[in-house]
């Protein structure tokens, strides 16, 4: 049975999407972008503070269905410029620094709000 995970400590959903969907034993995070949970806009920053929110905020939601960035099984990382994959990659290896899930990254046309990168997670429970 699916159930919907919200927390105030990550960005609100601003429309018609949640933060995360879970079942008994999975957790699937929607595209985080560098928002902080005030509603703080990280876009004029470097790609590695942009990261580093992204990630925060994906680990807000899933220390809320009970899991964690321990957990993560799939990764998928979407860059405005794919010139600041490195920059994002090692910021990237700070949170998984053991047995790192599995991960895409692509460039894309654009994303919201101008950002410079939204990254999403599937996870276990």
């Amino acid at each position: 049975m699916k159930r919907i995970v919200s927390t105030d400590d990550a960005p609100a959903a601003v429309g018609a999407y949640s933060q995360a969907t879970e079942t008994d034993d999975m957790v699937f995070t929607a595209g985080q972008i560098p928002l902080t949970p005030d509603g703080d806009l990280l876009d004029d920053e470097p790609i590695a503070v942009q990261t580093e929110q992204a990630l925060d905020n994906i680990a807000a939601v899933l220390e809320e269905a009970d899991s964690s960035l321990d957990d993560v099984l799939k990764v998928t990382v979407f860059l405005a410029d794919i010139d600041d994959f490195e920059a994002m990659n090692d910021t990237y290896a700070d949170y998984f620094q053991t047995d790192p899930p599995a991960r895409s990254a692509v460039e894309v046309a654009a994303l919201p709000k101008g950002v410079g990168i939204e990254i999403e997670a599937v996870a276990t429970k």
